[in-house]
């Protein structure tokens, strides 16, 4: 049975969608969900789903080892960061290469970099008087945004769209495509 953690920061959406995509298979699990604010929404969404959940501080994140142990002990084959906000710091990296992935509301390298998540990107997207966005599924290095491309996933964006209409198409993209690539990283 393949292992996956998740890490998230807000209100989980991406995270159950995980957790109920492989709820009933022989093949791979969430095991478990991490997160660095003890108030957001993926705790109740875990709780609701029998998901074991944490949250932790920034000083048991960059600072000591104690997400670090955690992580060892749980050995997961695939961590996911599903709207995770923080950095990661190398240590983490480096115990696990090539097995941090990040979904990223935005086709990268455009908007991507610190402070580009959620709608600061989509504000973006219409700022810029894009034609096109989507989703980009990547692995996570030392910098914001710039590990390799796994998958992409692109929406049209009409003259009249809001950065809440972006959001609406980039939610679908990611609810439809992420547990899917997921699965095929895992090979099951």
């Amino acid at each position: 049975m393949k292992r996956i953690v998740i890490f998230a920061s807000g209100s989980g959406s991406n995270a159950e969608n995980l957790i109920k995509f492989f709820q009933n298979s022989e093949h791979a699990s969430v095991i478990q969900v991490l997160t660095n604010n003890p108030h957001a929404k993926v705790l109740e969404r875990c709780k609701r789903l029998g998901v074991s959940a944490f949250s932790f501080n920034r000083t048991a994140f960059t600072i000591t080892k104690d997400v670090l142990n955690l992580l060892k002990a749980s050995q997961p084959d695939l961590i996911v960061l599903a709207g995770f906000l923080w950095k990661f710091p190398e240590h983490i990296l480096k115990c696990f290469p090539n097995k941090i992935i990040n979904v990223h509301p935005a086709l990268l390298p455009k908007f991507g970099g610190k402070g580009m998540y959620g709608m600061n990107v989509h504000k973006a997207v219409v700022k810029n008087n894009e034609t096109e966005t989507g989703i980009t599924i990547h692995f996570v290095n030392e910098n914001y945004d710039e590990g390799a491309i796994i998958f992409q996933a692109k929406c049209k964006v009409e003259a009249s769209d809001s950065a809440e209409d972006i959001a609406k198409k980039i939610h679908e993209l990611e609810m439809e495509y992420f547990p899917n690539v997921v699965k095929d990283l895992l090979n099951v």
